[in-house]
């Protein structure tokens, strides 16, 4: 979904939608429904649809419906023929529940399915905050995925926790005594993905002076995860589409097969059906990495989680369990959209304990109400002389580092190595911090 909202085709104001139903009124398969309800609805002729449909002026991927506050989401997967509401073909609407949509040569209405009980809180995934509603279900999935070894899709906009999340799958499952390994395929040029997939031989391509081996034989017995696949170049997917197949590989430049034994979870912010729709994205491949589909709901669709999220945040920074250093300032946290998602919130928290204050050019969160910054320590006297930004600032972060690390050895009864694993730091950094800050036991 577009973080800034989609159009909104409804003329009176609408409750918030927890469920979708979907019925076929005209067309080939009129009558058919899904009125149990769902978070998420897809509709299309792939059998993999929610709502699955025979005629053939629908897309393979047409359309997905999905819960909102002010009513269903809907998006156009990229069709052939479109998405009509009434006269106006949409890409992304919000409509109200009741709304008829005509997807080629059939008619079905989106309604709302009320709402079920929230689930109740499931054994928690280790580093996964789930107090919402939305996120309980995604960790109640995500523990009965972890038992098996089928591939995961995880989808979700930039910044939810996608990698979190499958990390905790790993650690949830069999394999977590076995490498993770995370292979990022938005951030490698398309001339070394390969390589760093399957490995390569010594003198494969230029600057190929050893053999290396890629993730796939790093990560054996364990979990490949494959973050941002949608950028995947396409002709690289037949090989890894022959790797889920048939469990083995070459590396690049040689000739004997390898044989693998790895569970393999992907990540994309991207919606692959329509990529499939659009033919850059193999739909032989998605259907073997979608096996299973796990959505991580975006952080302005998690409201009951901002507040653990920003004091789990704060304890990783500052050492300090259970704190909220950001209290007074949670109605102009809560009051955001954040299109970065939890992300972004890391960044704002980090900035204000630095900083002492919210970031913004008011003191306040951009977009947030104007008025006096929304301090995080004691106001300094307005009547005092100014420093200067930089030295303000790096001011600030030598007490924070003062007092983090004098905590932190107080947690760790002095043994260093010990706070370097709390604080999950390199040893030697963390022993030139102390002596920096006369802190050397």
């Amino acid at each position: 979904m577009d973080p800034a909202g989609p159009t909104t085709l409804q003329a009176r104001p609408v409750r918030a939608v927890r469920l979708v139903a979907a019925r076929v009124e005209a067309g080939p398969d009129a009558g058919r429904a899904l009125d149990d309800g769902a978070r998420v609805l897809t509709i299309g002729t792939s059998p993999d649809c929610d709502l699955a449909l025979t005629d053939p002026t629908v897309s393979r991927y047409h359309l997905e419906v999905r819960h909102a506050a002010d009513g269903l989401a809907v998006v156009d997967l990229g069709s052939t023929n479109g998405t009509m509401v009434g006269t106006t073909r949409i890409e992304r609407a919000t409509v109200a529940p009741g709304t008829r949509l005509r997807l080629g040569a059939t008619t079905l209405v989106v309604d709302d399915a009320g709402a079920r009980a929230a689930p109740a809180a499931a054994e928690p995934l280790p580093g996964v905050i789930a107090h919402s509603p939305a996120m309980r279900e995604v960790v109640a999935l995500a523990r009965k995925l972890a038992m098996v070894g089928t591939s995961v899709l995880l989808e979700g906009e930039t910044g939810v926790g996608k990698e979190v999340v499958a990390r905790a799958i790993h650690d949830a499952g069999p394999r977590r005594d076995r490498p993770f390994v995370v292979v990022d395929c938005g951030s490698l040029p398309a001339t070394l993905i390969a390589a760093q997939l399957f490995g390569h031989e010594k003198g494969a391509f230029t600057g190929a002076d050893a053999r290396r081996p890629g993730a796939f034989e790093r990560a054996a017995g364990g979990t490949v995860f494959l973050d941002e696949i949608g950028e995947l170049p396409l002709d690289l997917q037949p090989a890894l589409l022959g790797v889920l197949e048939r469990h083995r590989f070459t590396r690049v430049g040689g000739a004997e097969p390898i044989d693998v034994d790895v569970r393999v979870l992907a990540a994309t912010h991207r919606d692959l059906r329509g990529e499939v729709n659009a033919g850059a994205f193999r739909a032989d491949l998605y259907f073997r990495l979608a096996v299973a589909r796990l959505t991580i709901p975006p952080l302005r669709e998690r409201a009951d989680d901002l507040e653990p999220l920003v004091i789990a945040l704060a304890e990783r920074f500052t050492g300090v369990a259970g704190d909220n250093p950001l209290a007074h300032a949670m109605p102009a946290l809560r009051q955001q959209r954040w299109p970065g998602n939890v992300r972004e919130l890391r960044n704002v928290v980090e900035a204000a304990l630095v900083l002492g204050q919210l970031p913004g050019p008011t003191g306040a969160l951009d977009g947030a109400p104007g008025g006096p910054p929304l301090a995080i320590a004691d106001a300094p006297d307005p009547s005092a002389a100014l420093a200067s930004y930089r030295e303000a600032k790096a001011a600030a972060l030598t007490d924070f580092e003062r007092d983090y690390l004098a905590r932190l050895l107080a947690a760790a009864a002095g043994n260093v190595s010990a706070a370097a694993r709390l604080a999950q730091m390199d040893r030697p950094y963390l022993i030139q911090l102390l002596r920096r800050h006369g802190l050397k036991p």
